[in-house]
């Protein structure tokens, strides 16, 4: 589903019934989703990418403006999520594949910071279907059928009794609300990625573009 850049100044902070089913979809076991979800609707789900979306991370400030340019100039976003300073673009399954490709093809695609691109056989932790009570502690992510290959998340307990670091919960930007929304694919976020970096100019220092086979870091 493609939204008009001022549909996002009404977008939901929250997921609805159809975006739920979306996302659960992802999971060889929708059902199992679901089930965590009705346990627990203000806890963090890990879930598998490459078959429902494929997931690009990138930092704050340069995810901001790249969504900024989808919904100014381009044709807009589909689920965009915010956890531990990153910024979560949802696009097509493959592009977690083909962005990084296609932009160290481009003159300015160097100059973009570094993208976290998951695919198939990558997985993530997406937000809460409601915003968790301020009030109330955060509840760990739950993983279904989601594990990664061992990279603790951000805040785990260190060795020696030491507290764990605070994580900030993520929340959705753009909160899924529709059974199929409509999703950018490597070359919508290409344009978007590119068209930032220029406007950006000289602030952002030139790195490479990973991808990553892990959990979604906490």
């Amino acid at each position: 589903m493609t939204r008009t850049p001022q549909d996002a100044l009404h977008t939901a902070a929250y997921v609805t019934p159809a975006g739920a089913d979306w996302l659960a979809s992802a999971s060889a076991s929708p059902r199992g989703v679901q089930a965590l979800w009705a346990a627990a609707p203000t806890a963090a789900v890990t879930l598998p990418c490459g078959t429902a979306f494929d997931v690009i991370s990138m930092d704050t400030l340069f995810g901001r403006r790249v969504v900024g340019r989808l919904w100014t100039d381009g044709p807009g976003t589909g689920p965009v999520a915010a956890r531990c300073g990153r910024v979560m673009l949802f696009a097509t399954p493959g592009t977690a594949q083909r962005l990084p490709a296609l932009l160290g093809w481009e003159e300015w695609g160097a100059t973009a910071p570094p993208l976290l691109c998951y695919g198939r056989g990558d997985a993530v932790t997406v937000p809460p279907l409601f915003p968790p009570d301020p009030d109330q502690p955060e509840a760990a992510p739950l993983e279904h059928e989601a594990r990664g290959t061992g990279a603790p998340e951000t805040g785990a307990r260190e060795s020696g009794g030491r507290e764990p670091t605070p994580v900030p919960s993520p929340r959705w930007l753009v909160a899924p609300d529709v059974r199929k929304p409509w999703l950018p694919g490597p070359e919508v976020l290409l344009w978007a990625c590119v068209r930032a970096a220029r406007a950006a100019g000289d602030d952002l220092v030139g790195t490479a573009v990973t991808s990553t086979p892990a959990v979604f870091p906490g």
